[in-house]
Order: structure tokens, then sequence, then C-alpha cells
């Protein structure tokens, strides 16, 4: 059994009340590239937003077992469960094994929708998420609860019967649910209990209720086609992939799950699917990101292209062209630092006080107020994706040379501004050197673009900026106490965003000042092949509490060695970083110290670093 497709043992539902929160890192995750739903190794599904990423939750049991709202389905007796992913997609299976049996329910959301197809795009909108449970051998009795809660639980909704259909109707939307059982109305909640024998089955369908949407049930024949064809669509796109490498599984399952965190309408990609997932349990630092982040989406293309995925790259570079306009009116430059899935610009936060947070670390919070902060970094993700893209994909068109023009000049002009950081720290504006650092990275792009194809610039302009933020870095970035390049000019802190450094080109890998830095790094910052981003103690940032280590910080870190030649060191590094990934090969944002999974889940920061790591360094190994 390959690595991402490895079990794990998980002993009986516990008795409602007495576990009321599973772990972070014992979810899976399905989708149909507009929204997803998280699903327990219990059968339960404790997180779903629909009609999108960023919509309301309608089942969100992660962030309070009360009053969120779940989706329940599991054996109704004593049982161990295993979960894996259908081979090569996004389908998910949960296994009951009882002492009469064995079942497993699959779980799958339809991936439906093409623009130029009215019919296929209006399907879409259904965003019909199936459960099939079946006995695959002896008797196993089931028990399935549907209780959602709708506007993150706070508003109210009604039930109603329309023949076979059960339709749950809130103040500003409704789902529909159908099932081959019958089912109980429990309230404003719908259950059953219900028992199969080997070769039965039965099939739950919950579908978005509207009135563009003709109401359908979901019979035997009709599950069987969507799971064929749910399979063939995951499968036919990761055929795509050209990496070969000794790390397959773990690369492809990182794809697949970048591929889920896409919004299919606008070419969006989020940086995770959740809001505020604790980076520490009882913590305040607790975010929302199911948005745009320019960095992390930039990234995101950087690594499907190495995998041949241009595709998702094209659909960004759209994304970007008929969403993101480069005005320079606003105090924060002429981009923010991210936008919504639909490109707006306004993402408000706010927090959710009747919601307790998962395992009661509150608050719990919606939109985003980082989306004010300049953070300079985001130019250099930016220009170095649409200059990799315009290298492996297709040439940039004149109208984007001119947007990137018109921000390469914006940042000859910014770029020593003091800045929030790519960390977004909340503790004030500092002189950070990886701001300054992708500044650097965006000019240069830039200049390699202009270069290349032989387009129009102000080359001596651009040249001369990139070599004053050149000697900045070298000379205010650099801590003859310390031997090693640090967070900002004036400290001594060490902090793990300058692992970017050799990967970026900015500085020769085995520099002496570089190897020097990797040392200091290494031993200040990393513990058994995990990274801490900072020490929030030496280099206050706003936040009450500690986090965990960073899990990109650990694949750059990973990077770093492959570049220096130490790669016996980095494929221990990689070897043991994969130790930490969930039963599914799904990492979150953080690890905290006893090697759970902390922050949003699954995170695209750490899926993108894992497919370069293993890239490189599957290179470097020959």
């Amino acid at each position: 059994m390959t690595t991402t497709e490895m079990p794990r043992n998980q002993e009986a539902p516990e008795p409602p009340g007495h576990s009321r929160y599973l772990p972070i890192a014992e979810h899976g995750l399905i989708g149909d590239l507009r929204t997803v739903a998280l699903v327990g190794s219990n059968g339960t599904i404790d997180w779903y937003c629909c009609p999108s990423f960023d919509a309301p939750s309608v089942f969100g049991a992660i962030l309070d077992a009360d009053r969120g709202g779940r989706f329940e389905l599991a054996a109704s007796v004593p049982a161990r469960t295993k979960q894996f992913y259908f081979p090569d997609t996004n389908v998910l299976i949960t296994r009951f094994f009882t002492e009469e049996g064995v079942g497993e329910v699959q779980d799958f959301m339809p991936v439906a929708g093409n623009p130029l197809r009215p019919a296929e795009s209006a399907e879409a909108d259904r965003h019909r998420l199936i459960r099939r449970v079946l006995c695959v051998r002896g008797t196993v009795p089931f028990r399935v609860l549907v209780a959602p809660r709708f506007n993150y639980g706070a508003d109210p909704h009604s039930l109603n019967t329309q023949g076979d259909m059960i339709v749950f109707e809130s103040r500003q939307y409704s789902l529909s649910l159908t099932s081959t059982v019958a089912m109980e109305c429990d309230g404003t909640d719908a259950r059953a209990d219900f028992k199969l024998t080997e070769g039965e089955s039965a099939v739950f369908a919950l579908d978005r209720a509207a009135d563009a949407l003709i109401p359908r049930g979901c019979a035997h024949a009709e599950a069987e086609h969507e799971f064929q064809a749910t399979v063939a669509y995951w499968r036919r796109w990761l055929h795509q992939s050209r990496y070969v490498g000794r790390w397959r599984e773990m690369v492809h399952r990182s794809a697949l799950t970048l591929k889920l965190l896409t919004y299919a309408p606008t070419g969006a990609i989020v940086a995770a699917p959740t809001t505020s997932l604790p980076e520490q349990l009882g913590g305040e630092r607790n975010w929302d990101y199911r948005y745009v982040w320019i960095r992390d989406a930039a990234f995101c293309v950087y690594a499907l292209l190495r995998l041949g995925f241009t595709g998702e790259a094209r659909a960004f570079m759209q994304f970007l062209a008929t969403h993101i306009s480069p005005g320079d009116g606003s105090p924060s430059g002429p981009l923010q630092i991210m936008y919504g899935i639909d490109g707006r610009t306004d993402l408000p936060e706010r927090e959710l006080p009747h919601l307790e947070g998962h395992q009661g670390s509150a608050p719990v919070r919606i939109g985003n107020a980082a989306a004010d902060q300049l953070q300079l970094d985001i130019y250099g993700a930016l220009i170095d994706s649409i200059y990799l893209y315009d290298k492996w994909a297709e040439p940039i068109s004149s109208d984007q040379w001119d947007d990137v023009c018109q921000l390469v000049d914006w940042v000859v002009d910014h770029w020593d501004q003091p800045d929030e950081g790519v960390w977004e720290t909340r503790g004030g504006r500092k002189n950070f050197l990886y701001s300054r650092l992708m500044c650097w990275v965006a000019i240069e792009r830039a200049i390699r673009v202009a270069t290349r194809r032989g387009l129009p610039a102000d080359h001596r302009r651009w040249r001369q900026c990139r070599d004053t933020i050149y000697r900045w870095i070298m000379e205010r970035g650099w801590s003859p106490v310390r031997h090693a390049f640090v967070q900002h000019d004036g400290s001594e802190v060490l902090d793990a965003s300058v692992l970017m450094m050799p990967m970026a080109k900015f500085v020769a890998p085995t520099d002496p000042k570089w190897l020097s830095t990797l040392d200091a790094l290494t031993e200040d910052l990393v513990s058994d092949s995990l990274v801490y981003r900072y020490d929030p103690q030496a280099s206050p940032d706003g936040l009450r509490g500690d986090e965990g280590t960073f899990s990109i910080c650990s694949f750059w870190y990973v990077e770093a060695l492959v570049r220096a030649g130490r790669l016996e060191e980095a494929r221990l590094a990689f070897e043991k970083m994969l130790t930490y990934a969930n039963h599914l090969g799904l990492y979150a944002e953080e690890i905290g110290r006893t090697g759970e999974q902390q922050g949003n889940f699954p995170q695209a920061f750490t899926h993108l670093a894992l497919i370069s790591a293993a890239f490189n360094l599957d290179r470097a190994l020959g």
C-alpha cells in the first residue's frame, strides 16, 4: 500500500458528548473546485461551506461541537475505522470494522460545470455532496444524522418534506437531502438507523436548493455513475503530471490537494479552506484563510508548473488580468496582499462570539484585517510566477507586460519602506530582510523577461535599484555578531524566511555567509527537521501565545540543505517531515510539540513547498 493511502486505525466513535472534537489531523478533504468538506475519520462531516469556500458554514462542528452543525454517518456499533483516498483521486473512503462485518462510506463531490456550456455550469451550482455507504462483508448497522446550522450556526432554519426529499430552509439559502433509506424528522434535523448486509448500499445526496435547479434524487445507479465520473475526472487531471521521482505518492497527493483549493469560476487559489483552526490550542492566533493571498497563490503556480499543470497557472493569470488591476491609489500599494475568490477587495475581519472555537480556542474570526497591511514581498512572489509562466507555459501578453512594468516601477519607488512582512505581524512595521529580498526578485525577474524577449523596460533605473537593494541586504541585513542574515536591520533575531535567499538565486548556496547563516538557523530554529519561523519572545509580533513549527519553513530548510550540497541531511530531514503528515498525506500550517497538526487545514503553503523540495531533492540525488 502506498504512503498516502496508508490507513490509520481509529477506535470506535465515542458516544456524543464524550469526546467533542476530533483532532485537526483526523480529517480528509473532498471538494468540487468551488467549495470543500472536511470528513472526519469517524465518518462525520464537520466543516462545509456552501456555495463557495468563503461562504458561511453549514456544517461547522470543527469550530463548535454543539452549535456548529454536522453530518454524521457511521457504524452504530463499536468499530475500528480506517480512512484512505481512492487511488489517484480526491474520493475519500472511510471503512468501519465491526464484530459482525465491514462497511465503508465513499464521500465525494462531483466536479461539474463548463463555463462554455450553460447547462453544465448551472449544474455546478448544485454543489452535490454524495455519501454512499456499502456493506462489503457480513452485516453492519449504521446511523445517520444530518444537522445543518446555517450562517456559522447563527441563523435558524426550518425542515420541510417534499415527497422523498427533505429541505432545510434558512433565511439566506436552502439545502435538499435525498436518500435511499427512510429518514425521520427530529425537530430541524433528520436522522435514520438502518442495517446493511453484504452487497447492499445506501446513498445520501445533499444539494444546494435554488430556483434555477430542478430538485432530483440520487438513486443507486446515478450514484455509481457519479462515482465513476468523479474518479475519471481526478485521474485524467493527475495524468498531466510529469513527476516520476522517489516520492510520487506524496507529491501527487499534494498536487491533488492544491487543485482542490482552486476556485474554478475565476482561477483563484485559496490559502486554506478553513477559518480559525488554532495555531495553538487556547491561543488567539486563529485566522480566516479562505482567500487569495497573492504570495501563496503565486507559489502554488510555481509548484504546479514544476509538475506540468499549466492549466491552473493559466487560470490564475486570467484571475489576475480580470479581477486585479494594479492601480496605484491604495496607500498599501498597487496590490492588496489578498483578495476574495471573486476578486473583491473588502474583507472586513470580525469575531463570532457565539462559537467557542476548536477545542475551546476562541476567537473564531471571519474576514482578515491583514488585507490592509503593506507586505512588499508579494511583488517578488507574483512577478517570479509570471516570469516562470512566461518561460515554461506561454509568453505573457503585451497588456500583462505593461502591468508588470507598472508594478516594478512602484517597487523601485517604495522598496525601502518598512512593512508588516511575510508573517503578517501585528507588532508594527519594520525593515524586514525578506521584504527587501523579494523586491530584489521582482526587479531581477522583470529584467530577465525584458532581456529574453526584447521587451521595453527602463533597464538602467531597474538595474540601479536592484543593485542598491543587494547592497542594502548585504550590509544592513548581515549581523557580524550572529554571523548570519537576520530578520530586519538593527536586530540580531533570526528568521526562517531568509532560507529563501539561495532559492531566489540572490546568494550562492555555498557562499560562506550563507553557510554560516544556515548553521545559525539550524542551531536556533530547527527541532528534529522542524523549523520555527522566528522566536516571538525575541521578536514580539503583537500577539499572545506561542506557535508550532511552520511546515513551509521545514521544506525550505530541506531545499537549502540540498543546494548547499548536504544531501544526506536533506534527505533525512525530508523523510522526517513526511512522518508528520496525517494518515492521508495532508498537512496543516504548523506542527506542535508532540507532532500534532495546528492551524488551518490543509494548507497550500505546506503542500506547494513539499512539491518543490521533493523535485529539487530528486534532481540532486540523480
